[in-house]
């Protein structure tokens, strides 16, 4: 056991506070991570607050996690000491269901192991990436390509593979009209993938005041969905939307935007349940769906599509002791776009 800093959450809606966590010994496949960088997403906040439901506690949050290997199991062959590795929202799996086999390994049949605000299969709890290092298993660990800083990159192990992993499986691409609703840490991440997709991008945002970052990032167009008249020009305007928002929307309105067949996707989870006509759906043959993250393979997939094409997420980098501030400012969609620990700081 390794005793290592940390910042946790010691009960439901307390503010986070310094502290240490005991990471494992090193196991024959395990890769022992110092932590360089941490994301914070706006799922922290939502698991710290209980807001998707009962938590464990003292938390320590963080699934948006790169560093570099300091020590591998005597089993690992896929990495060595130096490497520049990233470790997203899932830490295990039963890796025998047919979601595993499949490399569909968050939708473990029998139950993925999250990073963080989990219980291993060891029967202990897990604890995420705002700490000074982490043990993980290698096959949930996954490289992070040269072209990408370290800081930029940690947001795409949950981020950019939240909006990667929808956009391709709906097929984001030339000749396709996308809609991105939300600006903010997932939806930014959304604007630059479709555009390097080659699909044309709008952003449906409640106001314009960020509509020069969204132009800027690759978007074609920017609505704000605040004035009626949006959804009566843009009414059957989209092959694909995907809504990263986590506030209840008019599911009705937004179905209205998509052409016949197209596809509402969600990756925002509202904490209240919604409601929905169904003729919404049935009038025009359209689809709503839900993606969360995607799996080991994706993810890798994801962060070399974005070394490729020169994206990393828009950052704003913190000190741990500002953690409790920075949620207070997502929560007010006062961030630019994902606020980054530098863990140096713990």
């Amino acid at each position: 056991m390794t005793t290592v800093a940390a910042y946790a959450a010691p009960a439901a809606k307390a503010p986070l506070e310094r502290t240490t966590v005991e990471r494992r010994a090193v196991r024959e496949h395990d890769v022992l991570i110092d932590i360089k960088f941490a994301g914070i997403c706006h799922s922290d906040i939502h698991q710290v607050r209980e807001g998707w439901g009962e938590a464990i506690f003292p938390m320590v949050p963080g699934h948006e996690i790169a560093g570099v290997v300091s020590e591998v199991g005597p089993g690992v062959t896929r990495f060595k000491v130096g490497d520049r590795v990233g470790v997203g929202c899932m830490v295990d799996s039963c890796r025998e269901c047919e979601m595993c086999r499949a490399g569909k390994e968050q939708y473990c049949l029998n139950g993925q192991t999250p990073t963080y605000n989990g219980i291993g299969r060891d029967g202990e709890p897990t604890y995420g990436g705002y700490s000074e290092k982490v043990v993980v298993d290698e096959n949930f660990v996954v490289r992070i390509p040269d072209g990408l800083a370290l800081d930029v990159a940690a947001p795409l192990l949950c981020a950019g593979i939240t909006l990667y992993s929808p956009l391709k499986r709906f097929g984001a691409g030339p000749g396709r009209k996308v809609a991105i609703v939300g600006m903010g840490g997932l939806g930014h991440m959304g604007v630059k993938t479709a555009h390097a997709m080659g699909a044309e991008v709008t952003v449906l945002s409640q106001s314009l005041r960020k509509k020069d970052d969204g132009l800027r990032l690759g978007a074609d167009h920017y609505h704000a969905t605040s004035d009626p008249k949006t959804f009566e020009e843009l009414r059957g305007s989209f092959d694909l939307i995907v809504s990263t928002v986590s506030a209840p929307l008019d599911f009705a309105a937004y179905l209205s935007l998509l052409k016949p067949e197209g596809t509402l996707a969600n990756v925002g989870a509202p904490e209240e349940p919604i409601s929905l006509n169904l003729f919404s759906l049935i009038g025009g043959g359209r689809s709503l769906a839900g993606s969360m993250i995607g799996g080991i393979s994706e993810t890798q997939e994801t962060l070399d599509f974005c070394a490729e094409h020169g994206i990393g997420a828009e950052i704003e980098l913190i000190a741990a002791s500002e953690i409790n501030e920075a949620y207070e400012r997502v929560e007010n969609s006062d961030v630019r776009y994902r606020f980054v620990i530098d863990t140096a700081t713990i």
